[in-house]
């Protein structure tokens, strides 16, 4: 039986992991195929910031 604290850490482990998967939705990102570091980088600013603002601004009126 899983206790509050477990219960946290869990809920917080998932939501880490549904990040990470929705991260590997975009190819770049999940096949390394930017040369350098810095366009990895970047890549992967971009691909976290479009759902964060997608989800910021759609219940706007």
């Amino acid at each position: 039986d899983f206790g509050d604290q477990q219960r946290v850490r869990y809920r917080g482990r998932n939501v880490v992991e549904r990040c990470f998967n929705k991260l590997k939705q975009w190819r770049g990102i999940a096949m390394r195929s930017d040369k350098t570091a810095r366009n990895y980088h970047a890549g992967l600013c971009l691909a976290a910031t479009l759902p964060w603002l997608t989800s910021t601004f759609s219940n706007t009126a």
